[in-house]
């Protein structure tokens, strides 16, 4: 299967609005980060992404608060503001025999990092990876475009992500961004077992 390796704004509006449709699960206390974990433990794959609160003032930035691990048919949300990085999140992050699958996750791990000290392994990075293949276009909207036939909306990223209660739009945003990573790379593998 050939993919387009490039798309235009003009071209992306008419594709179908698709968001991420499996459970989502936002785990918050001790006892959920362990079943979420668990859980997560079952795959080999995983779609990985992180949301950080947008700061409107010069040289403030702000702790990620928030970070996504998704399969097929479920996403877990670790709200991590006020509550740093639990060990076990960090086994996982530093797991060899599981992939991690996302896009620009370079500033991601290094801010996860300075929540907590871990070692990054098995991470893929989606821009690095479709560059080889090659692609022109990176961005996590344009890949979803080019590769999957549909658009994800990206309305909340620089919404409050330290909000005591997360809105289900949130929910749905946060969800969609690490299973779409995951998504497009397993549709690449396919295509790429197909050529071979």
């Amino acid at each position: 299967m050939q993919f387009a390796k490039s798309i235009s704004n003009e071209e992306m509006i008419k594709l179908p609005l698709k968001a991420f449709e499996g459970s989502i699960y936002v785990v918050e206390n001790n006892k959920d980060i362990f079943k979420a974990i668990d859980y997560l433990r079952q795959f080999d794959r995983l779609g990985f992404d992180t949301e950080t609160k947008p700061s409107f003032k010069k040289g403030q930035t702000n702790k990620v608060s928030l970070l996504q691990l998704s399969v097929k048919n479920a996403a877990f949300l670790f709200r991590l503001n006020g509550k740093g990085l639990h060990p076990e999140i960090t086994k996982l992050l530093a797991d060899t025999n599981i992939e991690k699958i996302g896009v620009a996750i370079k500033d991601d791990i290094i801010a996860l990092q300075k929540l907590r000290n871990f070692e990054p392994e098995a991470f893929i990075d989606l821009q690095t990876y479709v560059k080889q293949l090659g692609f022109q276009n990176f961005s996590l909207q344009k890949l979803a475009a080019l590769v999957l036939g549909f658009r994800i909306s990206k309305a909340k990223r620089l919404s409050n992500w330290e909000s005591a209660n997360l809105t289900p739009a949130q929910l749905k945003y946060a969800a969609t961004d690490a299973w779409v990573s995951l998504e497009i790379y397993n549709k690449l593998l396919e295509a790429q077992k197909t050529i071979n």
